[in-house]
């Protein structure tokens, strides 16, 4: 079948428990990504069948040479130390290595009970499957790093939440899945050794020319904190909102992992929120920068230990390390919020003319994506609203690109609404309208007629409220 890799087990054992996926008797497969199948594993999958596929990607099928695991670590959730959580409901199955020579983690969700699980069932329930699914797909398709999707699988069980539902288990690709939780679970042990060795691990596997700086483990910070200054301000410029960046949902690779409660905004807030549990606003639209920055002062906390054997020149090099990233975030954000008005090289002053756009869509309650569309396509339409004469002078003195607007302003986004459709619908196993989906989240910046009703903002009664993280 397949041949996996896996270095991570050449770390300490206590970085994880080797384990197998649960039983499922029925396992069906709801979708299976060919194209990225075949950039993992070349041709090795292609004479298989659905059923086979299925049972794969559910963990049914062991053979020799295949060691799961379950990775261990920690995490602040809304700003609280957890120090015990851990992969509950997850199974790395290994490493595969391209023909480019890139590596990637192969992982199932949903798969069953793991010694992190604590009182959960190692479930996961089909609505989130469908929605990480399809929009960890369209995040790729629009140029956002992230995990990808390769199977979605009904488990043919039962799962019991709130009320019982359908079970899924969802396959996903990332480069890794270490985070910052990783090196949090070992420096509240006081494991420096171990801290040391994952350290490494890291900068070999995602950062290899850290390792010719002066300090490998400050240029460890100082790398991830542009991977992750780059990564918000792509979720910010499409108007995604994660809703959950706890520490342990941020990979130290920057790419976008744990979707969650995720949403794409519809109506303009700088203060919107849509996860329900989110009830103070921790990680709203306009908050992501500063949770950003604080997950990135986590980090550094952790390392501290490696950084210097003498304690107060590791506070001392790390604090100045982390004074310097902070404009990292707000760099990144004028670069990519200034390609959506069409400049290519954006100044200083840019920053007040986007900040007054923002305000006029707040002011006049106007939907995010559609905005730019029309400032992109028929800025005539955006006139009839107060304020926003004299802005379209000052931009239009700015020479905008607008062939250049063309590519930053996607027409397609995965909306609130249309998510939440396909997640129905295949609840009562019509896969139809998930199907369609995620065909037409290929190509976001195409205006084609089968993506127009798609595309089109949510009506007042079609908004989602609240998502829900719902594993």
């Amino acid at each position: 079948m397949i041949t996996y890799r896996n270095t991570y087990i050449s770390l300490p054992s206590h970085f994880f428990t080797q384990q197998f996926s649960d039983k499922f008797l029925n396992p069906t497969l709801i979708a299976f990504n060919h194209d990225l199948a075949k950039e993992l594993f070349n041709d090795d999958l292609t004479s298989k069948s659905d059923q086979e596929l299925a049972r794969y990607f559910s963990g049914q099928e062991r053979h020799s040479g295949l060691e799961p695991i379950a990775m261990a670590y920690s995490g602040h959730q809304f700003g609280h130390f957890n120090p015990t959580l851990g992969d509950g409901r997850a199974l790395l199955l290994g490493e595969v290595v391209t023909s480019n020579n890139m590596r990637f983690d192969v992982q199932l969700k949903g798969s069953g009970q793991t010694p992190y699980s604590r009182s959960g069932d190692g479930r996961s329930a089909l609505g989130p499957v469908i929605r990480e699914y399809l929009v960890s797909e369209a995040m790729h398709a629009l140029g956002v790093p992230t995990t990808r999707a390769l199977c979605a699988v009904r488990s043919g069980e039962q799962v019991y939440r709130e009320t019982p539902q359908p079970g899924g288990i969802f396959t996903r690709v990332a480069s890794s899945h270490i985070r910052i939780g990783t090196f949090e679970f070992l420096a509240s042990r006081g494991d420096y050794e171990g801290l040391k060795a994952l350290a490494d691990y890291t900068i070999k596997r995602h950062y290899p020319k850290a390792r010719d700086q002066a300090n490998p483990y400050l240029a460890l910070i100082d790398c991830t904190a542009k991977a992750w200054a780059s990564l918000i301000a792509k979720w910010l410029s499409l108007g995604f909102i994660h809703g959950v960046m706890n520490t342990d949902n941020m990979a130290v690779s920057g790419e976008t992992i744990d979707y969650g409660p995720c949403a794409f905004m519809d109506n303009y807030s700088h203060a919107r929120v849509y996860s329900f549990i989110d009830r103070h606003g921790r990680y709203a639209y306009g908050n992501q920068i500063n949770i950003g920055k604080w997950n990135l002062g986590r980090f550094a906390s952790a390392l501290l230990p490696i950084v210097d054997t003498d304690s107060d020149q590791a506070i001392k090099q790390t604090q100045e390390l982390l004074d310097s990233t902070y404009r990292y975030y707000d760099q990144a954000w004028l670069v990519e919020m200034s390609k959506k008005f069409g400049i290519e090289n954006p100044v200083h002053t840019d920053q007040a003319l986007i900040v007054e756009f923002l305000e006029l869509l707040e002011r006049h309650d106007l939907d995010f994506t559609d905005s730019f569309i029309k400032l992109t396509h028929s800025r005539e339409k955006l006139e009839a609203y107060d304020g926003f004469p004299p802005f379209l002078k000052k931009w239009l003195g700015r020479s905008p690109n607008f062939e250049f607007m063309k590519i930053s302003n996607p027409y397609l986004i995965p909306r609130n609404h249309q998510i939440e459709r396909a997640i129905q619908a295949s609840l009562n196993r019509d896969d139809s309208v998930f199907k369609l989906l995620n065909e037409v989240y290929k190509s976001p910046f195409s205006s084609t007629h089968q993506g127009k009703e798609y595309a089109l903002a949510p009506k007042p009664e079609q908004r989602i409220k609240n998502t829900f993280c719902g594993t």
